[in-house]
């Protein structure tokens, strides 16, 4: 493949966003971590994608999905996050690529996947960097043209719309009824990583359904779940873990067609 049809791809728009982010990010906060923690969590991602790639004997390819990944884990993450951490966050989310599989498709999303255990195993920082949430309001523009282009590529709108929707109006409504800190969901940092997620983090193809109907019911658990665990729990947990139910719903609702079927 050329590198004019590569950046076509939908990987490519992944990744040209995301590289876009780290450097803005990184420039406008004067803080060159996040580059560092870039270069870590994507050599990091992309030897293991290799070793494991060859170890299962698969066809060689490019290791871009774990660049995605090592770029989502890196633009997430706190820049203070020690470099051993930001590595075991990579080797995590690969392993489960390879591990948790089916039909040879990871079932979770790698990233979610790596950072939920690294707030379990570690309780590493999580400050969402990447998606401007400390830099001036306007700069979420940068964010949404990113998202749109993505989106648009790998055809997610459903699944976007039906879960920015859902959790906003359910946040809404909590901060109403004072349920947990749900009105901070509301504010910076935290809507800065919504959208991030969102457009970034939900719409992975490989880990999430392709007919539209299924995209809003997936897009709905996902934004409910995560909802109620950030009204109940708080913390930085809430997201992943409401996208790693929807991957468990996408991964159990073909059995349960089956059975049905009988």
């Amino acid at each position: 493949m050329t590198m004019n049809r590569w950046i076509k791809t939908p990987k490519g728009y992944v990744i040209i966003s995301m590289v876009a982010f780290l450097f803005i990010a990184a420039i406008w906060s004067q803080d060159i971590k996040g580059i560092v923690n870039g270069l870590i969590a994507v050599g990091v991602c992309s030897a293991i994608d290799i070793l494991c790639s060859r170890i299962a004997k698969k066809k060689r390819a490019l290791p871009d999905g774990a660049v995605i990944t090592g770029l989502i884990i890196a633009l997430i993450l706190s820049t203070a996050a020690s470099w051993y951490i930001v590595a075991a966050t990579s080797l995590m989310a690969i392993l489960s690529k390879y591990l948790l599989v089916q039909n040879k498709k990871p079932i979770f999303n790698p990233a979610a996947f790596g950072l939920l255990l690294s707030i379990l195993f570690f309780r590493t920082g999580q400050s969402w960097w990447g998606a401007f949430g400390d830099l001036p309001a306007w700069s979420v523009v940068f964010l949404l043209i990113g998202g749109y282009m993505v989106t648009n590529r790998v055809n997610k709108f459903p699944q976007v719309f039906s879960f920015l929707g859902t959790y906003f109006i359910l946040l809404f409504v909590m901060g109403i009824l004072n349920i947990g800190d749900a009105a901070d969901a509301l504010r910076p940092p935290f809507i800065n990583a919504s959208l991030f997620f969102a457009l970034f983090m939900l719409t992975d193809p490989p880990t999430s359904p392709a007919k539209d109907k299924d995209q809003v019911i997936f897009g709905i658990l996902s934004a409910v779940v995560g909802a109620v665990v950030y009204g109940c729990f708080g913390g930085l947990m809430y997201l992943f873990i409401g996208l790693l139910v929807g991957n468990l719903y996408q991964f159990l609702k073909p059995r349960s067609d089956k059975q049905q079927k009988r």
